[in-house]
């Protein structure tokens, strides 16, 4: 099992939405790298559900239920989607701020590559988010 972490802006599309919808896919990545994530992700793979723009904060967990396929929002082959899942809202969010200071999730690729929207997260990185929301 892999472990990766998402971004999105709640007021566009957030964990309430997902929640409602029960089941959607991921749509919209449009670069590579983000993309290259997109297609390495397996059914099962578990995802950190972080809100950018102002709240800045992880706040759920969702899985992976359907591989890559074409972004059917688009007529570009490049771009790919996969469907997720939720699974649970973490009992306390955790902030940027919070993991900024965390001395074991310094090499995050959150706080190294802050831009991308799809990314790896190592499963000791994935427990100590999980520990940080019980507390």
């Amino acid at each position: 099992m892999n472990y990766w972490l998402v971004k999105t802006e709640p007021e566009t599309y957030g964990w309430d939405d997902l929640n409602k919808l029960g089941q959607d896919m991921w749509d919209g990545v449009r670069n590579y790298q983000a993309r290259n994530h997109l297609n390495e992700m397996k059914q099962g793979d578990l995802v950190l559900f972080y809100h950018s723009g102002k709240a800045r904060e992880v706040v759920g967990i969702a899985e992976v239920v359907r591989e890559s396929y074409p972004d059917p929002t688009t007529d570009d082959n490049r771009w790919v989607v996969v469907d997720i899942i939720p699974k649970e809202a973490l009992k306390k969010s955790v902030p940027l701020k919070l993991i900024k200071e965390t001395d074991m999730l310094q090499n995050m690729k959150l706080i190294k590559q802050s831009r991308l929207s799809v990314m790896p997260v190592e499963k000791e990185e994935f427990d100590k988010i999980l520990e940080l929301s019980t507390h």
